[in-house]
This record gives C-alpha cells, sequence and structure tokens, in this order.
C-alpha cells in the first residue's frame, strides 16, 4: 500500500502533505526531525491519510492536493 498524508504542526498548526510506503514510520521520522522540511515545526499529529493500491495513483493525488483546487479540497474537506 501506499499512503497520502496531512500533518498537523502542534507547533503553529499548519500543514503538510506527503506520500510515503510506511505511513507509521514516515509520520515518526517527521517527529524526529528527520525530514528537512518539516523539521523546523515539530511536533506534527496525523489529521488524515488515504491508502492506495498503486503508486502512481498515490503520487498523482498528492500532487493534486499540493496544487490549486486540491490544496482548498483540503483544508476545506480533509482537515
Amino acid at each position: 500500500m501506499h499512503y497520502v498524508y496531512i500533518i498537523q504542526s502542534k507547533n503553529d498548526n499548519s500543514y503538510y502533505t506527503g506520500s510515503t510506503a510506511d505511513l507509521k514510520n514516515r509520520i515518526a521520522e517527521h517527529n524526529k526531525g528527520r525530514s528537512t522540511y518539516t523539521s523546523t515545526k515539530m511536533a506534527y499529529i496525523l489529521v488524515w491519510y488515504c491508502g492506495f493500491n498503486n503508486k502512481k495513483k498515490a503520487l498523482d493525488f498528492e500532487k493534486y492536493l499540493k496544487q490549486g483546487s486540491g490544496f482548498a479540497f483540503a483544508r476545506k474537506r480533509l482537515v
């Protein structure tokens, strides 16, 4: 399985969208500061995720959520 997820910073309530094959480990990496982009806003909580059987579909959906209408959709409907 491949997952698309949204985490929220407990520090400033900002959101980060990402994808991974190992969701539990990836969230732990974010909270240990091992992700360059999110290391300054630790700690994080998982607020939404979705599983995909196909890695390409997961990456395409992640990309959609990070752009224009997908960003708005995520903020209005997913979190």
